[in-house]
């Protein structure tokens, strides 16, 4: 599907660029502070890593992650010129291959990610200083977002472990029971990942753990020519911002582990019973939370995989005929393995995209307002988003019985949403042509749709 131009395209204009203001940088930079040692003195508390800590690792240890701090480094060079970040990227790569070769001597695992986190620091460091004028508005603009996506994903594994620390008893049995109105499909793909042998199984594997990977391609496309123009109004990291920001804070109010834990072997002895995918346990006479260890997070509802994925799909929409491709493989890859690796149910997944419509309805063409079609549309996914989670609480027992209603009128309200998404956003006024933004000048990476 193919967007319209935004107002400002179709009047032939460009958009204007847009200053952040001292106050609002200087108030995010003082929050970012405050919500780190916050997060530090309550990982502390619960004697879990912290996401200062997890920093410190990042420069002078061992990297909890070997794609996020690469990630972020990526990011933030959409900011420089490309002569610049091959200067950048070849001392990242220098740093990083010294300490695999260190660590290699001392007999430590292999990893990465101090080159991109140390160089990063650096440019900021230089940028602040030593550049002036739009040049330097720019870096620095770039480089606090790919810092932003370093820091933010500190905050959450520290927040995963909150959701373990504080939610003692799981809502897995009232999921599993509602899931049969769609059939169990974890169930259903599982069995068939697990037919289609370790090919397919790797592969899915690999776009799930490495969703960062596809979201840097289209954040960076998007982002491609703000060295020589404008910043778009709206681009995909905020999406995945706000998602990050927004999702989690339900791991507490609903919290669920999954069926491979909940339902299979990686329960530990806490599970129900190991049955995931090969049998659907039988519905229980009556449906109540289970206790689980205080160590796994409660980070199914919704499925933020799902929810990221589908927010890539719909970036990647106004891009060349590759970005599409790329966007369609990642989502259908996510949700299979989403479901396939014991990962959620599929009623995760119907919660997660309705987050992601409402979210991403909320934030895009901002010149637009809250006009009527935005408000309709985000109103019903916020419908959507809290009808299911409350069909899942208190009608678990009626969705299992009378499992083909039920699936209709959960499928329809996702099946509606999605259709008033697509109208209000992507389909074409009428008498406006459809024009693809690879074969039009005019639709740019500056177009504020995206």
């Amino acid at each position: 599907m193919d967007a319209k131009g935004s107002p400002s395209e179709r009047a032939g204009g460009p958009p204007r660029a847009r200053r952040l203001r001292p106050a609002i940088v200087w108030g995010c930079l003082a929050g970012a502070v405050i919500v780190l040692i916050a997060g530090q003195l309550v990982a502390a508390h619960i004697h879990a890593l912290g996401p200062l800590t997890s920093l410190a690792w990042d420069y002078v240890g061992r990297p909890k992650s070997a794609t996020t701090p690469w990630a972020g480094f990526l990011l933030a060079l959409v900011g420089i010129t490309a002569r610049e970040r091959v200067t950048v990227v070849v001392a990242a790569v220098a740093v990083d291959a010294a300490f695999v070769l260190v660590r290699t001597l001392e007999g430590k695992p292999f990893t990465v990610g101090n080159g991109p986190t140390i160089v990063l620091t650096v440019l900021a460091v230089v940028v602040a200083l030593r550049w002036t004028g739009e040049r330097r508005h720019t870096a620095l603009r770039a480089i606090g977002l790919g810092a932003l996506l370093i820091l933010a994903t500190k905050v959450s594994e520290v927040w995963l472990d909150i959701t373990a620390w504080s939610r003692p008893m799981v809502l897995d049995p009232y999921v599993q029971a509602a899931d049969r109105a769609l059939g169990n499909p974890s169930w259903v793909v599982g069995q068939a990942l697990e037919a289609a042998g370790p090919v397919p199984f790797n592969v899915v594997r690999w776009v799930y753990f490495e969703l960062p990977v596809a979201a840097i391609v289209v954040a960076a496309w998007q982002l491609r020519n703000v060295t020589k123009g404008a910043w778009p109004r709206h681009y995909l990291v905020r999406t995945f911002l706000t998602l990050g920001l927004i999702g989690p804070i339900w791991y507490v109010i609903f919290p669920v582990v999954g069926p491979i834990l909940a339902y299979g072997s990686w329960g530990h002895g806490w599970e129900l019973a190991d049955v995931w995918p090969n049998v659907v346990p039988a519905l229980p006479s009556s449906i109540e939370a289970m206790p689980f260890d205080g160590i796994t997070p409660r980070n199914c509802m919704p499925s933020l995989h799902t929810a990221w994925a589908l927010s890539l799909f719909i970036h990647s929409r106004r891009g060349p005929r590759w970005l599409r491709w790329g966007g369609a493989f990642w989502l259908v890859c996510t949700l299979t393995a989403t479901l396939g690796l014991g990962a959620h149910y599929g009623i995760d997944l119907v919660v997660g995209a309705a987050l992601c419509l409402t979210i991403e309805s909320a934030l895009r063409e901002p010149e637009r307002g809250w006009d009527r079609a935005r408000i309709r549309v985000v109103g019903l996914g916020i419908a959507v988003f809290a009808g299911v989670l409350l069909c899942i609480r208190y009608l678990a027992a009626s969705m299992a019985a009378y499992p083909i209603p039920f699936g209709i009128a959960v499928l329809g309200a996702l099946a509606t949403l999605v259709y008033l998404f697509y109208a209000t956003w992507f389909a074409p006024t009428r008498g406006e042509p459809i024009v693809e933004e690879h074969t039009a000048a005019t639709e740019s990476s500056e177009s504020p749709r995206t």
